[in-house]
């Protein structure tokens, strides 16, 4: 019997965001990737400014295709009194409203919290900050970047020659889960006692909590974990090592069993399973420099392919160190068709990955990605603006 697909979960939900860059694009996308109808509210004359950071996609911004998927593009004067009202009716028919705005700009247009449940108490609205709405920095801008220096990451990050900037935008992603997460517990929380709470999520505190781990260790140990490249600071052997062949395979050892396994049958070193520096974890990691000249000594007698047979037959988890090109041509991707086709403006079409998240018995809307403005006219028509009305608003540059 052949099982249909229900309808999304969110469906009948409808998002009002007034966003940019990553971290409230990548909450919303979320919740349009489970059905709720998301309208993304972007400025007359560009929109998000995250269209512009490259050309790359058929002339689009891969942040920008990344992040927006299955969205509607209107396009308003937040600034106006007309653009306002627009908006007011658009959050009286909503369910969630969502902003990542500068620094109090919100406050300052009456889309505040506690303003906007004095005046639509269903509503749930989520606000994106940098360092919080409280607090003594709770004025100063933030970006991805910032938020790496500020929580320590980067003194993690690079080698011994210095530091480096994690390849992805670690925060904004942090946060915009923090607030995807936040907000669908604000919908089963009005769902189950009707309550209608507010969400709020800062850049720099979603990535302190992804710091836990080093701040522990920091606090307790004395001294933060040494900058080590792909090694770990708490366990050895952890790291790239290069075959033979030139190139770098990647193993780590994660308890004793597999340690021996390691000793025996790849290092060909039974004799170092006991070896009093290197018999338990803590012993491995404080003699990590000796234990890591054996394992490369042994990776030089053999290519890359034998280095991950031997480490798979003694049931070591390894990898080879793949760029993106190779990500992308990964065969668990393609074996589990997890690529889908989604539109792009102009009409290009481009594979985009399905959700991590399988909810049995649904599929994820994977729509087009929205030119800027192009539901605009649809948009107010619902709201029962007229054609000239329409005209009118995009003449005075209202829309």
């Amino acid at each position: 019997m052949t099982e249909h697909p229900a309808d999304p979960p969110l469906s009948g939900i409808t998002v009002v965001s007034v966003e940019q860059a990553v971290a409230a694009p990548f909450a919303t996308r979320q919740l349009a990737d489970l059905g709720a109808r998301v309208i993304k509210v972007e400025r007359p004359g560009g929109g998000d400014f995250a269209r512009r950071y490259d050309t790359t996609v058929h002339g689009e911004s891969s942040y920008f295709v990344w992040l927006n998927r299955s969205k509607e593009s209107l396009s308003l004067d937040l600034k106006s009194d007309r653009g306002r009202r627009v908006l007011d009716q658009l959050l009286g028919g909503a369910d969630v409203f969502v902003q990542n705005l500068a620094p109090g700009a919100a406050a300052r247009a009456g889309l505040g919290r506690e303003a906007l449940a004095e005046r639509f108490p269903s509503l749930i609205p989520c606000s994106i900050t940098g360092y919080g709405s409280t607090g003594p920095w709770a004025d100063r801008k933030a970006y991805d970047l910032l938020m790496q220096c500020q929580t320590g990451l980067v003194s993690l990050t690079g080698n011994e020659h210095g530091s480096a900037r994690a390849g992805i935008s670690v925060a904004d992603v942090a946060a915009g889960m923090y607030a995807y997460s936040g907000i669908l517990t604000a919908l089963f929380t009005r769902a189950t006692t009707g309550v209608a709470r507010a969400v709020e999520v800062s850049l720099f505190e979603a990535l302190a909590e992804w710091m836990g781990q080093p701040a522990y260790y920091t606090r307790h140990g004395g001294t933060q974990p040494p900058r080590l490249g792909t090694q770990h600071a708490t366990i050895a052997p952890y790291g790239t090592y290069t075959a033979a062949d030139g190139k770098e395979v990647l193993f780590s050892i994660q308890n004793e069993r597999e340690w021996a396994a390691l000793c025996e049958q790849f290092l060909r070193r039974p004799d170092l399973v006991d070896d009093p520096r290197f018999a338990t974890g803590s012993a491995r990691v404080a003699h990590r420099t000796e234990l890591n000249a054996i394992v490369a000594e042994r990776f030089r007698e053999s290519d890359s392919g034998e280095v991950r047979k031997l480490l798979d037959e003694a049931g070591i988890a390894n990898s080879e160190v793949n760029d993106v090109k190779e990500f992308l041509a990964h065969p668990v991707l393609s074996a589990r068709d997890r690529w889908r086709d989604i539109p792009l403006p102009g009409g290009a079409r481009v594979p985009a990955l399905l959700p991590p998240v399988d909810l049995a018995g649904t599929a994820p809307r994977m729509g087009a990605v929205p030119a800027a403005g192009e539901h605009t006219d649809r948009i107010l028509a619902e709201l029962g603006y007229t054609a000239a009305d329409i005209d009118e608003l995009r003449a005075d540059h209202v829309i």
